[in-house]
């Protein structure tokens, strides 16, 4: 399968962004979808990932309440909404995917065999 996530840009402190993830080339129902974010420096992180059934989210608890990830899978694509934004938010964001089972959440970033190419976010104070 392959990704590309969109969506990135600045906005201020308070604002809000929506993320896109599109896949394409293999049936996307398959498969279980994460967010990770890298910011400058430091290693990749945990986001936000979502179950192939729909039914089951999990989130990094910095944006538990500020972050909604949810999928389209007529149009093979995973949202990442973020609320509230903070300057501590700002990171290049990628999305994964991974073969899975219809309840499982994917945490880690050796689970997942699939990257989109990342997309910028900058929160400005």
């Amino acid at each position: 399968v392959q990704l590309q996530a969109s969506g990135g840009g600045l906005v201020q402190a308070g604002g809000s962004l929506r993320l896109s993830c599109a896949a394409s080339g293999r049936t996307f129902t398959n498969y279980a979808v994460g967010w990770f974010r890298q910011a400058p420096g430091k290693e990749r992180e945990f986001v936000a990932g979502i179950s192939r059934s729909k039914s089951i989210t999990d989130y990094e608890d910095s944006v538990k309440g500020r972050f909604t990830i949810s999928r389209d899978n007529a149009k093979n694509t995973v949202y990442l909404q973020m609320n509230s934004l903070k300057p501590e938010d700002t990171a290049v964001y990628y999305c994964g995917a991974q073969v899975a089972r219809g309840f499982i959440v994917l945490m880690k970033e050796q689970e997942y065999s699939y990257w989109g190419q990342g997309t910028l976010v900058t929160v400005s104070s």
